[in-house]
C-alpha cells in the first residue's frame, strides 16, 4: 500500500469515527458537564465509543460488584453506575486513584452525583494500584483498566485473583494509538518502556489459558477478557 492509499485508509477511518461518535446517546447532564471540563482542561477521559462498550457489557452482565483502576476525575465510574441505574440492577463500585488532586477532584464529582447513596454507590481508594489491589478482598463480576499503561502487566497477577469465574474485564488503550505495531526502535525513547511492558500485556491476556479475550481496534484500542469458569486450578 503506497502513502496515497493509506492517507485514503486513514481519512475513510477518521470519517467512521466521526459518524459513530455523532449517533452515540450522550450521557447525563452531569456526565455532559465533565465532558466538556475534560475537553476544555485536555484531561484524558473515556471515549464515546469506549463509553458504550462498558455501557452495553454492563448491560448484558449486571455485575454486582465492579472494580475500576484509574478513576481520574469520577468520569468513567460515574458512566457505569448511571448504566446500573437505567437498566435496575444494584451494584457498588470501587475505585482507584494514585494522584491526590485527580482523587480530591473525583470525590467532589461523585459527591455531586449523590454517588455514596442509592442502590448503586461508588467507593473511592487514593493510593498506589499495586499495593492496594494486594490488599483487596473477595472477587469482582467486572473489572475496568485505565491507569498507567506501563503497569497493566505489574496489575495482572491480582486482576486475575481478584476477578471472578465468568467475570469480565477491560483494558483501556492496549493498542497505544498505533504505537504497538512499530517496531521497538521506531518508538521515542521516552515512550519504549510502555511499548515493551504493553506487549508483553497483551501476550499475557491472548496466552493465558485462564482468560478469553479479544482485542478490539476501536479509538486507541481495548481488550475484552472473561475469565473462564472451568479452568482447573493448576491453569490460573
Amino acid at each position: 500500500m503506497d502513502n496515497k492509499q493509506k492517507d485514503l485508509t486513514r481519512c475513510s477511518q477518521d470519517r467512521v469515527s466521526v459518524f459513530v461518535e455523532s449517533i452515540i446517546t450522550e450521557g447525563s447532564g452531569l456526565l455532559r458537564e465533565l465532558e466538556r471540563e475534560a475537553l476544555d482542561r485536555d484531561v484524558p477521559i473515556i471515549r464515546p465509543r469506549t463509553r458504550g462498550l462498558l455501557q452495553l457489557l454492563l448491560t448484558i452482565h449486571r455485575p454486582a460488584r465492579i472494580l475500576e483502576v484509574g478513576t481520574a476525575i469520577g468520569y468513567s465510574a460515574l458512566a457505569m453506575r448511571e448504566t446500573a441505574i437505567q437498566e435496575g440492577f444494584a451494584c457498588s463500585i470501587t475505585t482507584i486513584e494514585r494522584d491526590a488532586a485527580r482523587a480530591q477532584e473525583a470525590r467532589r464529582n461523585l459527591d455531586r452525583a449523590g454517588a455514596g447513596e442509592g442502590e448503586c454507590t461508588i467507593s473511592l481508594i487514593e493510593g498506589d494500584a499495586a499495593q492496594i489491589l494486594e490488599e483487596l478482598e473477595g472477587t469482582f463480576d467486572f473489572i475496568f483498566l485505565d491507569a498507567a499503561k506501563g503497569q497493566y502487566i505489574h496489575f495482572l497477577p491480582a486482576l486475575k485473583r481478584l476477578l471472578a469465574a465468568g467475570g469480565v474485564m477491560v483494558s483501556d488503550n492496549v493498542l497505544r494509538g498505533g504505537d504497538i505495531l512499530n517496531s521497538h526502535y521506531l518508538v521515542t525513547r521516552r515512550n519504549r518502556t510502555i511499548h515493551k511492558r504493553m506487549r508483553e500485556y497483551l501476550r499475557a491476556l491472548m496466552e493465558d489459558p485462564a482468560l478469553r479475550t479479544v482485542i478490539l481496534e476501536m479509538e486507541d484500542g481495548a481488550a475484552v477478557s472473561v475469565k473462564r469458569a472451568f479452568v482447573q486450578e493448576q491453569d490460573i
